[in-house]
Formats: structure tokens, C-alpha cells, sequence
């Protein structure tokens, strides 16, 4: 895992400084502690900070072909590079490696743009085609792997990060009031868009292909939901059979590595999963990582423990105190580089650091079974709700939504205004929005903090709107809980679980997780196995669960669903964390900021000193305007302006690749 950067022109003819591009990689140097290099010419600077992790003696980067006519620098893994390799092979092309890079170069020669599909893996690459002068930039089926970009002064400029753009003279650092609409709808951006003006993320399963100097963004992978009728007919056993192989080989792959692979452990069904599959048929002595809290609400520890006890796994935990998330914070959003309306991430950016100190550089993880397999209970929710509007002055269907959420409905005086509020829009249920409405009218309400000026700017704009213009031409013909899946799926995990609370705060670290679960064969199987089979009755995950089963004890398969969550005002206001959190909330810097009413501001943090128990839409609002106000200070207001101390200075020749 790497961090990767480039510029490439346009039209502009000017030379292209090795000094910038070094400082590009420099600030990105936490992605690739290991080794770092660059590589010039009239018409393209590439640069890689690299982790290493396959072929540690010879896997440098940037990387070309045998004649130096094609270019690589790259950020990810190619898992199934093996058998790529052995096809070039017999094919001809010469290896003077055994990286997985070397073959992402031959398969560009000899397929294009179209090598993407032969690609099972986590990837943000650049290539320079110099006899055609072209730059072809790609990131991976669901992005897993961030890859930013910019077109400045008649250059493409990109990185894995958008810091390093800043680092590019007169790049402005500003915030885009559509982005804090989208965030405080979605809880992130919609695909391609950044909190930065001008600054854009390649949307997962792109590429982008400059030629002529033109950019051209193009589509090779989508989401595959499809309709009932292309779903697969199959008796439900021979589906776990297949499901049990394709998990067994996704799991096979992810553990190639010149380096030991450990596995966050959670407790939960899908890392209980993943790490008793490597226990069991990979590596008995596998070492496994989870997290504590100090608020039992939080904590999963009694079912982390259920594990170890029953896999004998070396296991290593942290315990995140409201403390510890609260002084992280700051630390955190100056990697996630964008507003988040939870504190969920930094719990994460902590259980890197142990992962590290540990000396490992890989872990195996569970992200993407719930979206896949339908384990979120915003799912049974739209089932329930779809279910409850057939016939909504029944009791019954209305007591439904109360099983889901009990903790919930524990006060018996409040059940009425609770369903009242998950009775809204249960008349709309072939609208294409309908599984997420609840949520994002629930999460818009902390568009009430926005300055006027805000609030004015995006006055002619609608969020939901834009979403329903974006969606797959065949929407409307999926059944609810695949079109609830697709949502969760392209807006929610792509944008901020597999960035601000995956690569972020893993690579913060220097630590790269791999996801089996988001395996593209994985993800094109579960996409077609019918929702009764993914959700039965109200059991979330059914399908998954019987492949699973001869690996959990029952007390894991039959848990309730624990959402991960992480404390907010505990933690922002904590001791140790206030007086930074109250700068970051002072009127000055709100002022400075521009984005939220001081006066409404004021009221909430008096409003936490009053209360432990803040609703669900303060605790958002106090998490992404505090959060937000942090992005502001580290990347607008005080953005690292002394770059030259970043840089190590080395003679560079044309045409040629080079140690930063």
C-alpha cells in the first residue's frame, strides 16, 4: 500500500519540478514510510511513498515495462496477480520482478483501459504511456483506495490525497457549500465530489484517460443489483455451497503477502467470520486486534473474548476512552480530510496505531457483508415500513418497527411519537429514495446550524434530488431491499465507510486492511441471490450466516445486530479534549469559518453542559460542525506552509526514475 502523485500537462509547456512532486509524496509520506521515488519527463512527474508488502527487495516504485516507454506508480494490491503473472508469461513478457506492479504494466500493454476487468483487487493507479503520451488514472471497483484530482493552470494534477494537492502552488483551499449539503443530508459527498472547490475524488469503478489534453472520466464497473427476474434460481443449499467457495478463495487471496497478515476482531458476526476462516485453514497462530470502550453501550468485549477463547488467537486489544477519541480527534480529520457526523473513525485511527507498534502492515477485515448481505437494520426497517404502509392503521404492522429497535422503544410513553416518526413517507414506498428518506430528513436537520450566507447559496440546490438523477437507468425494476442495498452501498460505504473510517485511519498508520467481503466475484454473486435469502423474516443475513455457520458458535450467529458507534459529546467534551473543542466552537473561529450560526452553536455546547444525553440530531450536529470547523482550521486557515522542510533534495534525470 502506497501513496502515490502526479502532475501531467495539458497545454502548459512548463517544466515539471521534481522538487513539487516531492513534496507531494512527502506529505503522504505516513501511506509509504518504506521508500519513496519519482519520475520525470517533459510531459509527466509521478511519484510513490511506498508500504511495502509484496516483493519487499524489488517492488520499488515508480515502475516501468522493459523499454521504459510505460510508466507506473501505484497504490493498492493486485490479489490475483499470480495467475496474471503466469498468462504474460506465455504470452512473452519478460518480469525482472515478482511484484504485483510489474504485472499491472505488461497487462496495460497488451489490454488498455480494458485490463480493469481482469483486475481482482484494491487499486489507485497511474500509468504514462509515453509513445502515446497518454495518463491513464484508475481506482477500484468500490474504492477502496482514494485517488484525487484537480485541473490546475493547465495540468492534471492528482494524489491519493488531497493535501498533497495543496501542496501545489496557488491551488485554492476552499470549502464547497454543495459538499456541506451533502454531507449534512448523506453523511458524506456524493461519488466524485470532495468538501474542497475544485477538488475532485475518480468515483469508485472509473478511470480517467487524458489524451490530447483532454480529460476523459469513464465507467468499467458498477454496483451490480439487478432485477428479480436475472436473480438466481437456485436450490438455497447449492447458493451457500458456491458462497462458502468464493469466500474461502477471497479470503486465500487476501493472505498473499511477503509480510505477516493479522485480522481485526470485533466480536461481530463478519471479522468472527474472517478471522476463524484464517484460523482454521490458513494460519492457526494468527494474530487478531479489537477495540474496548469505556461506555458499555459501545462495547463488544464479552463477544471478542467468546472468539479468542474459542480460535486460541494471539489477540491484542485498546481501550478507547471518551478521552482518547476526543484528544484523537484533531489527528484524525487531518487524514479523513473532510466532515464527519460521527466519531466512529477514530476508535479505528487508534486500533491502527496498536496494529502498527505491533509491526504489522496488513490486516484482514469485515467491512461489506452487511451491505451485500443485508445486515444493516436500515434494511429490515424498509421491509418492515413497506410492509406496515399496505396497512397503516394496523397495530401490529406499527409494533413491527419496535422489535427492530428496542433499545430504542424501551419507554413505553414514547412509542406513539416513535412511530410517528418511522411512519413518515410509508405511503411513498415506490419511491426510488424510499429505504433512506427517514435517515436523510432525520440528518437534514442539522442543516438549522448553517449561516444564512450558506443557507442562501445552496437555496436553489436539493440533494436528494441530484441522487435520483444519478441513479442506473433499471432502479426501478429492483426489488426494495436491493435498491436500499445499492444506496447503502454507492453513496455510504464507497464515500465515508471504506474512506473516512476505512484507508484513512488505517493508512494513517501505515496499515493496509483488505476487505474479503468486497471481492468483486463476492460482491457480483450477492447481488444476485434473492433478498428472501438475505434477510428471512427479520433475521438479518441469513444467507451469510449458513455459509458461516460451522465457523461461529451460536451465541455470534444469533447476537443481535451491534451497530459501531463511538461516543460524541462524552468525547469532545471531554477534560482533556474541551479547550480544543471549544476553540474550534468559539465564535471567533466560527466567524473565520463562515459555515455556522455562533449563536446556534453556542446554545448546543450550553445545551451538552446540561445534559448527557443529547438526541441523536444534536450529536450529529455537534459532531460534524466541530469537525467541520477542523477541516477548516487545518486545511484553509492554517494549511502547512513551510514545504520546504519536507523536501530531500536529489539530482533527477530526465526520463528516468529516481529515489525521492
Amino acid at each position: 500500500m502506497c501513496g502515490i502523485a502526479g502532475i501531467a500537462n495539458l497545454r502548459s509547456r512548463d517544466p515539471i519540478e521534481p522538487r513539487l512532486l516531492r513534496q507531494m509524496i512527502r506529505i503522504q509520506s505516513h501511506r509509504g514510510p518504506d521508500e519513496s521515488g519519482i519520475y520525470v519527463d517533459d510531459h509527466v512527474g509521478l511519484g510513490q511513498a511506498r508500504l511495502s508488502i509484496i516483493d519487499l527487495a524489488g517492488g520499488a516504485q515508480p515502475m516501468s515495462n522493459e523499454d521504459g516507454s510505460i510508466w507506473i506508480v501505484y497504490n493498492g494490491e493486485i490479489f490475483n496477480y499470480v495467475e496474471l503473472r503466469k498468462e504474460l508469461l506465455e504470452r512473452g513478457h519478460r518480469f525482472h520482478t515478482t511484484s504485483d506492479t510489474e504485472v499491472l504494466v505488461h497487462l496495460y500493454e497488451d489490454r488498455g483501459p480494458e485490463c480493469l476487468r481482469e483486475l481482482n483487487g484494491q487499486f489507485a493507479l497511474a500509468i504514462w504511456d509515453s509513445r502515446r503520451r497518454e495518463l491513464f488514472l484508475a481506482r477500484d471497483r468500490i474504492g477502496i483506495r482514494p485517488l484525487h484530482y484537480a485541473i490546475h493552470n493547465d495540468r492534471l494534477i492528482f494524489a491519493s490525497e488531497v493535501k498533497a494537492l495543496f501542496c501545489v502552488p496557488d491551488v485554492e483551499r476552499r470549502i464547497d457549500p454543495v459538499a456541506m449539503d451533502q454531507i449534512f443530508t448523506f453523511w458524506t459527498t456524493l461519488p466524485g465530489r470532495t468538501v474542497f472547490e475544485g477538488i475532485h475524488e475518480l468515483p469508485a469503478g472509473h478511470y480517467l484517460l487524458v489524451r490530447d489534453g483532454v480529460a476523459h472520466v469513464r465507467r468499467f464497473w458498477e454496483i451490480p443489483f439487478v432485477p428479480r427476474c436475472e436473480q438466481i434460481d437456485r436450490p438455497i443449499d447449492d447458493i451457500v455451497e458456491h458462497l462458502d467457495n468464493l469466500l474461502y478463495d477471497a479470503i486465500r487471496i487476501r493472505l498473499r503477502a511477503d509480510v505477516p497478515v493479522g485480522c481485526y476482531l470485533s466480536g461481530g458476526v463478519d471479522s468472527s467470520a474472517v478471522t476463524s476462516r484464517v484460523a482454521r485453514d490458513f494460519n492457526s497462530r494468527v494474530r487478531s486486534f479489537g477495540i474496548r470502550f469505556e461506555e458499555q453501550a459501545f462495547d463488544e468485549g464479552k463477544h471478542q473474548q467468546l472468539m479468542v477463547d474459542r480460535l486460541g488467537v494471539d489477540h491484542q486489544e485498546i481501550r478507547a476512552t471518551n478521552e482518547d477519541i476526543g484528544v484523537a480527534l484533531a489527528d484524525v480529520m487531518w487524514h479523513v480530510e473532510k466532515p464527519i457526523l460521527r466519531t466512529a473513525p477514530v476508535p479505528l485511527f487508534l486500533l491502527s496505531r496498536l496494529v502498527h507498534e505491533n509491526n504489522f502492515k496488513v490486516v484482514l477485515t469485515g467491512e461489506g457483508a452487511d451491505e451485500f448481505f443485508g445486515g444493516y437494520n436500515i434494511f429490515r426497517e424498509t421491509l418492515v415500513r413497506r410492509f406496515w404502509g399496505r396497512q397503516p392503521a394496523d397495530p401490529r404492522r406499527a409494533a413491527l418497527i419496535g422489535r427492530l429497535y428496542p433499545y430504542i422503544f424501551k419507554n413505553p410513553r414514547l412509542t406513539p411519537t416513535l412511530q410517528a416518526f418511522f411512519a413518515k413517507g410509508i405511503d411513498r414506498s415506490e419511491d426510488p429514495l424510499f429505504s433512506h428518506l427517514v435517515r436523510w430528513d432525520n440528518t437534514r436537520r442539522t442543516k438549522t446550524f448553517f449561516t444564512d450566507d450558506l443557507r442562501r447559496h445552496n437555496s436553489d440546490y436539493d440533494a436528494c434530488a441530484e441522487a435520483y438523477s444519478r441513479l442506473p437507468d433499471a432502479f426501478a425494476q429492483w426489488d426494495a431491499l436491493s435498491r436500499a442495498q445499492y444506496l447503502e452501498s454507492w453513496i455510504f460505504l464507497s464515500n465515508y465507510l471504506l474512506s473516512s473510517q476505512g484507508d484513512r485511519v488505517a493508512m494513517a498508520h501505515s496499515v493496509e486492511i483488505r476487505l474479503p467481503y468486497l471481492d468483486y466475484r463476492v460482491m457480483e454473486y450477492a447481488a444476485r441471490i434473492p433478498s428472501r435469502w438475505k434477510i428471512l423474516g427479520l433475521k438479518e443475513k441469513h444467507i451469510l450466516k449458513k455459509a458461516v455457520r460451522r465457523d461461529l458458535p451460536e451465541e455470534i450467529l444469533q447476537r443481535p445486530k451491534h451497530p459501531y458507534r463511538a461516543p460524541i459529546s462524552q468525547s469532545v467534551f471531554s477534560e482533556k479534549a474541551r479547550p480544543y473543542s471549544d476553540e474550534m466552537l468559539s465564535e471567533r473561529a466560527l466567524r473565520q469559518a463562515g459555515l455556522f450560526d455562533p449563536r446556534k452553536v453556542a446554545a448546543l455546547v450550553e445545551k451538552t453542559r446540561r445534559t448527557d444525553a443529547l438526541s441523536e440530531v444534536d450529536n450529529m450536529a455537534l459532531a460534524g460542525i466541530l469537525t467541520a470547523q477542523i477541516v477548516h482550521d487545518k486545511f484553509i486557515s492554517r494549511f502547512p506552509a513551510g514545504h520546504d522542510d519536507l523536501v530531500v533534495k536529489v539530482m533527477v534525470d530526465k526520463r528516468t526514475a529516481v529515489p525521492a
